[in-house]
């Protein structure tokens, strides 16, 4: 399973709520045009630690960053890969995006807990903690606070999926 995140004008983000069957056509598009590279975010297998790390919860947690990862609203009940995509507007955005600024790698990373990380079976299940698990989950990390804060900059939504 991996995190997808686009960011998109809000006006476009209407669409599919209006119309949450058009979702799957944008997400996998017949002619397999990639989406800008600054307008998609692929944070690989390391969306369930970022959230465990940043909620304390293996699939709740508190707003606004419960919504970095694992939040917002559905859009419609479409498959997208693992469940429905779901959004955040420009206002949430912001509160992600100002609530991650706060945060750094090492801070994130020092709320690793094994014990937590295996007893709620985080996935990819079987962490270790070690160095290069770390290097991984805090690469993507910062790869999505940059995406949260351009997409903030730049007064736009966010579409999140997993597939």
């Amino acid at each position: 399973m991996i995190g997808n995140y686009l960011r998109l004008p809000e006006a476009d983000l209407s669409r599919f709520i209006a119309d949450p069957e058009a979702i799957m056509g944008f997400l996998y598009p017949d002619d397999d045009s990639a989406f800008p590279s600054n307008r998609h975010l692929d944070i690989d297998k390391t969306w369930q630690i970022i959230h465990f790390l940043l909620t304390g919860s293996a699939w709740e947690g508190e707003a606004p960053l419960r919504n970095a990862v694992l939040g917002g609203s559905v859009i419609g009940d479409i498959d997208v890969g693992y469940g429905p995509a779901r959004y955040l507007r420009p206002p949430e955005v912001s509160e992600v995006a100002l609530a991650l600024s706060a945060i750094s790698p090492v801070m994130l990373w020092s709320r690793f807990d094994l014990k937590a990380a295996r007893d709620n079976e985080i996935y990819p299940t079987g962490w270790e903690g070690n160095d290069t698990e770390r290097d991984y989950a805090m690469d993507y990390f910062q790869q999505l606070k940059t995406f949260f804060d351009e997409a903030n900059k730049q007064n736009e939504a966010i579409i999140l999926y997993l597939n």
